[in-house]
């Protein structure tokens, strides 16, 4: 799905506002295992995903900890970083090769402002991801093991083909072999 027909899910795109877009965004093929954005680095672009699989995460002691996932149809960036205007603390690679449509804060700020229409995509993307952080945080806070990985079941069940289960054991906060071993009860 194209930016423009995902986006007009929201709004109604004028050929005006459709002509903005694809003057500010580009979009790209990148292969699998594509770090996109590093930490440390800033993060001034958000991603539309035509296709493929993203995620990101951060290291801690050297161990990668995945944070998020993103599929097509859905937008990924380190969202800290792109509000703040500050360096990512996130690492963001795709987990498959992946067709990506990006655009950068400045370039998103102006469209703002010039199509305010444009900033309702805004608020709903803001709020997804808020709904989503907030559903991880109670998971992991609140739920077993056993439960945050039922739940990533019903959920995300494109992950069980599509990641790793090292990345999906990290995401719902347990150890791989701990993931195995809640697999292997079924």
């Amino acid at each position: 799905m194209s930016i423009i027909t995902h986006l007009s899910n929201f709004i109604t795109i004028s050929k005006l506002l459709e002509s903005e877009i694809n003057a500010i965004s580009k979009t790209h093929t990148i292969s699998k295992g594509t770090i996109v954005i590093n930490n440390n680095e800033r993060c001034d672009t958000i991603f539309f995903i035509k296709s493929g699989l993203m995620r990101g995460y951060y290291l801690d002691d050297g161990k990668e900890v995945t944070n998020w996932f993103a599929k097509e149809s859905e937008f990924a960036t380190c969202f800290y970083a792109f509000i703040t205007n500050k360096n990512s603390f996130e690492i963001i690679e795709t987990l498959e090769d992946s067709e990506l449509t990006q655009i950068s804060s400045s370039s998103l700020q102006n469209l703002y402002t010039r199509f305010p229409e444009t900033e309702r995509i805004g608020r709903i993307i803001t709020e997804n991801y808020y709904i989503k952080l907030e559903e991880r945080l109670l998971n992991l806070q609140f739920k077993t093991a056993k439960e945050r990985y039922q739940s990533l079941i019903i959920s995300k069940p494109f992950l069980l083909q599509r990641a790793s289960l090292g990345h999906i054991a990290s995401y719902i906060g347990i150890t791989q072999e701990t993931l195995s071993r809640i697999r292997a009860e079924k």
